[in-house]
């Protein structure tokens, strides 16, 4: 739950990567996402180590959606990972960092005509299709542009994990990929094998989110491999790469137990070798990690701003930041836990209801939190939000979006600026409509 850096001192205080949350609250204000550098590194080189020591062919590619701004695009290069991006914003933060563009996989249900345009000018590493309409179209204007395009087909194994059904994409019903039922992921094979400017490079699947289990990873390739099998079996296409996606859980919770990487990925290996025919090669595994990397990496810091007792003795604590900030408890009931700075371990807890500032009565962070004697201005941690807070937060009401800071050994870096309030009226534009209205009423 906490990053690794963690440390609380004898007055309650808390550090993380050696920076007191005091200190950091009094440099850069509240709301703040804080990122810290030495989780981050432990969780990429923990994918990354984890195939090399097992001599298994493959890549780690960075899912971008759980966070993504060009310092951590430049973190995520430097560590030898690739990068999976789902849009054309996400591919220019990419671009604009120095990624190579080789190491870039795009992703999404809907990708734009320019967004197909940019993924092909920059000649990503493989460009994941999702439809026949999106694999028409790439190869049409693959052809425009004298370029074959390397595509991995999406497809949907009818594997249902154990998690949120917002967060679930393996069923067959999935709004993502091809599914493997009713001929529909072959008349995909065999079109993409037809078509002149696309090349097939093999197979990508993705089943879920926050999954706290190994065997549907293992069931996602083994599926992949049969599906494989079954089309070498009649054609001889054998694909170069199979990609089983992200999903990897991670400890919101103190009863959440994410498997292992290393196990997990030898079980996948074993599936691999033993499903591949004679004479092929084993494919090159692609793994997507996004949240297992940044979640446990991230908190955010609040100002408590009031302490109030309503009917039946239930207590909120409101605090400056809320949904606009953190949208998955309202979206999907994600739960978190929270502790207040400078309590010391022997500080009694209450069990309050931690509320947000935005004008929704689901603006509620943690139900039942168990804090130690909040109080106005005291400071609240959150713990485990580096995944899909920044990323999916918004302006509601007008907030502007909090600051995010890589905190390491002592010192604070600023990866993204806070926006301000001239920030959410820069892009605005005035009515002007006064000659047409002076006219209408003339």
């Amino acid at each position: 739950m906490r990053p690794d850096s963690y440390r609380k001192l004898p007055n309650g205080q808390i550090e993380i990567g050696g920076v007191s949350l005091k200190a950091l609250a009094a440099t850069y204000g509240t709301p703040l996402y804080i990122l810290d550098y030495q989780t981050l590194i432990d969780r990429m080189r923990r994918f990354r180590d984890a195939l090399a020591g097992l001599n298994f062919r493959g890549r780690v590619m960075y899912a971008g959606k759980a966070f993504l701004c060009r310092a951590m695009v430049e973190l995520v290069a430097s560590e030898g990972l690739g990068l999976d991006v789902v849009s054309g914003g996400e591919l220019t933060t990419a671009l604009r960092a120095g990624m190579d563009p080789g190491r870039i996989v795009f992703h999404g249900n809907v990708k734009t005509r320019e967004e197909m345009a940019l993924a092909l000018t920059h000649r990503v590493g493989a460009i994941v299709v999702d439809s026949l309409d999106e694999l028409r179209r790439l190869d049409e204007m693959a052809r425009e542009r004298s370029a074959v395009a390397p595509i991995l087909l999406r497809l949907t194994p009818g594997i249902e994990a154990h998690t949120h059904e917002f967060i679930r994409t393996g069923q067959f019903d999935s709004k993502f990929g091809f599914a493997l039922k009713d001929g529909i992921a072959d008349e995909a094979v065999s079109m993409a094998l037809d078509l002149s400017h696309v090349r097939l490079e093999g197979f990508h699947a993705h089943i879920g989110s926050q999954i706290l289990e190994a065997e549907p990873f293992v069931a996602n390739a083994e599926a992949l491999l049969q599906f494989s099998r079954g089309w070498w079996e009649r054609t001889g296409f054998w694909p170069q790469v199979l990609d089983v996606g992200g999903g990897f859980g991670v400890r919101y919770q103190a009863q959440d137990e994410p498997p292992e990487v290393e196990p997990l990925l030898r079980r996948v290996q074993e599936a691999f070798q033993r499903l591949t025919p004679p004479g092929e090669d084993v494919p090159e595994l692609w793994l997507e990690p996004g949240r297992s990397i940044v979640a446990e990496a991230g908190c955010t810091l609040y100002t408590i701003e009031s302490v109030k007792q309503v009917v039946d003795e239930k207590v909120y604590v409101a605090v400056d930041g809320g949904m606009g900030d953190n949208i998955r408890p309202a979206l999907y009931q994600a739960a978190y836990t929270a502790e207040v700075d400078g309590k010391p371990e022997t500080s009694a807890l209450r069990t309050v209801t931690v509320a947000g500032r935005y004008c929704e009565s689901g603006d509620i962070l943690i139900k039942d939190a168990r804090l130690a004697d909040p109080n106005v201005d005291d400071l609240l941690v959150v713990w485990g939000t580096g995944a899909y807070n920044y990323a999916m937060a918004s302006t509601y009401n007008r907030v502007p979006r909090p600051a995010v800071v890589l905190v390491h050994d002592g010192e604070a870096f600023v990866w993204v600026e806070r926006e301000s309030w001239d920030d959410l009226v820069r892009l605005d534009r005035p009515l002007n409509l006064a000659n047409s209205l002076n006219a209408s009423h003339g």
